[in-house]
C-alpha cells in the first residue's frame, strides 16, 4: 500500500481546469520531486492534498485512508505535513513560539508543546535564532522555519513547497543538508522544486506535469531526458 495516492483527481475553478485527471502514489521512504513550468498546478495539487482545497473529482488516500474533503487541521493530525512557497510566519512571534503553535496540532499540553518546538528547531539547526522574532528573519532563515513548524506536527509526510527559491548557494547547500536529515529520519518526502541540480540530487523520482496533466514520471533521468519534458520544462541546452 502506498503511502499516499491520488486517483483521477482534478480540481476546476469555473472554467479554469488546473488539474485533470491526476493519478500517482508516493511510496513510504522515497523522496518524490514534482516539476514543472510556472502555473502547471503543482501547488494546487498541494492544496487539494492537505485540504485546502477538495477536489472537483477523484479521490485522495494517505495509509488507505480517503482524506480528501478533510480540513487541513485533520490531514495534519493524521500524520501529513506541508511547508508553503510564499513564507508567512506569525511575524510579532519568535521562532520558537512559532514551531510551539504547530506542536499545538500534537498536544494540548504547554510543556509538551515547548518541549517538541525546541527538538524541531534543534533539528533545523535554529538554535541561535529561537528568541528572535520570526517578522525579523532573513528569507533563508524563514524558510527553515517553515521546515521546523512542520516537522514540529511529528508528520509521517512531509510536502515541501520550493524552500530552496531565493536562497543563495551556501544556505542551498544546507537546506540539501537538512532535507537529507529529514528523510534520513524516517520522514517520507514530496518535494515540488525548480532548481534542477537540486531536485536530480535529492528525488528518488520524478513526475512533472504541465497544464494540470502529468508528462513524465520515472527517475531523475529518465524525466530530464523525455522529450514532453524538454519542451514543456526543461527546454533545448544551448550549444
Amino acid at each position: 500500500m502506498s503511502l499516499l495516492e491520488l486517483k483521477t483527481v482534478s480540481k476546476r475553478f469555473g472554467g479554469l481546469m488546473a488539474v485533470d485527471n491526476m493519478s500517482f502514489a508516493v511510496e513510504k521512504g522515497e523522496i518524490l520531486g514534482l516539476i514543472g513550468p510556472n502555473g502547471a498546478g503543482k501547488t494546487t495539487i498541494f492544496n487539494l492534498i492537505n485540504g485546502y482545497f477538495p477536489p472537483t473529482a477523484g479521490a485522495i488516500f494517505l495509509n488507505g485512508e480517503r482524506i480528501d474533503g478533510s480540513k487541513p487541521h485533520v490531514v495534519c493530525r493524521r500524520g501529513l505535513a506541508r511547508t508553503f512557497q510564499v513564507v508567512k510566519p506569525l511575524a510579532r512571534l519568535t521562532v520558537l513560539e512559532n514551531v510551539m503553535a504547530s506542536a499545538f496540532c500534537r498536544t494540548d499540553k504547554r510543556e509538551q508543546a515547548h518541549a517538541m518546538a525546541l527538538d524541531a528547531t534543534a533539528f533545523t539547526e535554529m538554535d541561535a535564532w529561537r528568541d528572535r522574532p520570526a517578522g525579523s528573519l532573513p528569507l533563508g532563515m524563514r524558510k527553515r522555519l517553515e521546515m521546523a513548524r512542520a516537522l514540529a506536527t511529528r508528520p509521517e509526510l512531509l510536502l515541501l513547497d520550493e524552500n530552496f527559491a531565493g536562497l543563495n548557494p551556501a544556505e542551498v547547500e544546507k537546506t540539501i543538508e537538512i532535507v537529507k536529515k529529514i528523510h534520513g529520519s524516517g520522514i517520507t518526502i514530496l518535494i515540488i522544486e525548480h532548481n534542477m541540480r537540486v531536485i536530480m540530487a535529492i528525488s528518488h523520482r520524478l513526475l512533472c506535469i504541465n497544464y494540470g496533466e502529468k508528462i513524465a514520471e520515472g527517475t531523475p533521468r529518465e524525466v530530464a531526458d523525455n522529450q514532453q519534458v524538454i519542451d514543456a520544462y526543461l527546454g533545448v541546452a544551448s550549444a
